[in-house]
C-alpha cells in the first residue's frame, strides 16, 4: 500500500511539473526554415519574468553561436523544473530532408543510459535485494575475478577492459549480434584476455561493467533489462518518448549519421544493453532529472553514494560516482553530468544541483559541439570559473564522452 501510495503520489508531482506545465502556461513558436524554436513563457512561476528572459536570452545567444549550422538534434535549459530553452532543428532523415525534429523524437542516449542501470541497481540496493558490496559471482556464475563487487563495476573501478574492444579483436563472427550473455560467456572464457589491472585499483572506464549491471538486475528482478526500467522508470515518469532498444525496435529508431550525412549502419555491437541503448527526449530526460532531485525516487543516502566521488589515485577536477561523472571545482562547485557517443550519437545532460539548473543536448549527426554545453554552466553558477572547455571537450577522449567508442576511427 505504502508503495501505491508514494507512486501515485510521484505521479501527480511529475505530471504536474513537466507533462502538464505550470498554470496558465503560454507558449510562443517561433520557426526558422528547419529549426523549430520554443520559447516558453509562464503567467506563474518561481523565476521573475527578468530573470526568465534574461537566462533565455543567454542560452539562445549561447546555441545560436555554438550551432551557427549543421546542428542536428534537441537541446533544452531549465531551472527550478521550468523549461527556459527548448530547441530542435534538423531532421530525422537528413539526406532526405524528412521527418523534422521535434519534442517527441527520441534519440540515442548512448553513455547517458548508464545513469538508468546504476539508478535501478541502487533502487534494488534500496529495496534490499542486493547489496552494492556483494561479489559479482554471487549473481553471475562463473565470474572468474575474486574481489570484484557490484560497486567496483557502478564506480568504474572493476579493472576489465571494455567489451567494445575485446570483442572486437577476438573471433566473434561480426555477422551475429552480440548479447549480453554473450559478453559473459566470453569473459569467463578468456580470463587471461579481459582484465586490465586487479578490482579496486583505479578508475578504468569500460562499457562492460555497465552490460555486466544489467544482467545482474536481471537476475534479481526477474525481469528483462528493458522491462525493468520501463517498469520501474519510464512509465511512472510519464517517459512516454522513451524506451529501452532491442532488435525489434530497428525499424522505429532514429539512425545516426557520419558527418558526410552517409548512415552508421546496424552493426553487432548494437543489441548489448545496460551501457548504452536507451532511447529520450530531452524533455523526458528533464523528467528524469526532476524524479532524481524530487525526493520521491530514493533516499538521500542513496543519491548521496551515487553522487560520491570514487576516484582519487590521480590529481583533477573530474571524477566519478555510481553511474555519475561529476566536475568537482576549487571553489565547492560540483556539476553531476553524464556524456554520450555511439556512432553518431552525441549527448549531454549536465545537472546542477545546488542552482536546480538543468541543460540537455542531445545529436544525431555526429556534432562534436555538443560538450561544449557546458561552458553554458556558468550562467547558473561559476562551474567552469571562464575556463574554455570546448578544445578539451573536443580532444580529450574522457571529456568528450569518447571512452565508449563504438569503433576504431
Amino acid at each position: 500500500m505504502f508503495l501505491v501510495k508514494t507512486t501515485c503520489c510521484y505521479l501527480l508531482a511529475i505530471s504536474f511539473l513537466v507533462c502538464c506545465g505550470q498554470p496558465s502556461q503560454k507558449q510562443v513558436v517561433m520557426q526558422h526554415k528547419d529549426t523549430i524554436l520554443h520559447y516558453p513563457v509562464f503567467a506563474s512561476q518561481a523565476l521573475s519574468q527578468p530573470e526568465f528572459h534574461h537566462y533565455f536570452a543567454v542560452s539562445r545567444h549561447f546555441f545560436d553561436s555554438l550551432f551557427s549550422r549543421g546542428f542536428n538534434g534537441s537541446l533544452l535549459v531549465a531551472k527550478n523544473d521550468e523549461i527556459i530553452y527548448e530547441k530542435y532543428s534538423g531532421f530525422s532523415r537528413p539526406r532526405q530532408r524528412k521527418d523534422s525534429i521535434n519534442e517527441h523524437t527520441p534519440f540515442h542516449l548512448a553513455s547517458i543510459s548508464k545513469t538508468f542501470t546504476a539508478m535501478a541497481i541502487l533502487k534494488l540496493w534500496e529495496e534490499g535485494k542486493l547489496d552494492i558490496h556483494d561479489e559479482i559471482s554471487k549473481y553471475l556464475a562463473g565470474f572468474p575475478f575474486p574481489g570484484t563487487t557490484i560497486k567496483t563495476l557502478l564506480s568504474q573501478r572493476s579493472g576489465l577492459y571494455n567489451y567494445v574492444h575485446f570483442m572486437d579483436e577476438s573471433n566473434w563472427n561480426k555477422r551475429k549480434f552480440l548479447t549480453n550473455q554473450d559478453v559473459l560467456k566470453y569473459i569467463i572464457e578468456n580470463k587471461a584476455l579481459v582484465q586490465a589491472s586487479p578490482p579496486g585499483r583505479h578508475f578504468e572506464y569500460s562499457n562492460t561493467n555497465y552490460a555486466l549491471l544489467a544482467l545482474i538486475i536481471e537476475k534479481v528482478s526477474g525481469q528483462t533489462y528493458p522491462e525493468f526500467i520501463n517498469v520501474t522508470f519510464l512509465r511512472p515518469l510519464q517517459m512516454q518518448d522513451s524506451y529501452v532498444f532491442s532488435l525489434s525496435d530497428t525499424a522505429r529508431a532514429m539512425k545516426s549519421y557520419k558527418r558526410n550525412g552517409r548512415a552508421f549502419p546496424l552493426e553487432y555491437l548494437d543489441a548489448v544493453y545496460g551501457d548504452k541503448n536507451v532511447y529520450s527526449t530531452v524533455r523526458d530526460l528533464l523528467k528524469w532529472d526532476i524524479a532524481l532531485r524530487s525526493g520521491f525516487l530514493f533516499k538521500k543516502s542513496t543519491l548521496d553514494s551515487a553522487y560520491t566521488p570514487y576516484s582519487f589515485e590521480k590529481p583533477g577536477k573530474r571524477n566519478y560516482g555510481l553511474g555519475w561523472r561529476m566536475l568537482l571545482e576549487p571553489n565547492g562547485k560540483k556539476l553531476i553530468y553524464h556524456n554520450g557517443w555511439w556512432h553518431g550519437n552525441r549527448t549531454v545532460l549536465l545537472r546542477m544541483l545546488d542552482e536546480g539548473a538543468t541543460i540537455i543536448a542531445l545529436c544525431n549527426n555526429d556534432n562534436t559541439k555538443v560538450y561544449a554545453s557546458k561552458k553554458l554552466c556558468d550562467l547558473f553558477g561559476n562551474y567552469m570559473q571562464g575556463r574554455d572547455r570546448f578544445e578539451e571537450a573536443e580532444n580529450d577522449p574522457e571529456g568528450s564522452g569518447g571512452e565508449n567508442s563504438p569503433t576504431k576511427k
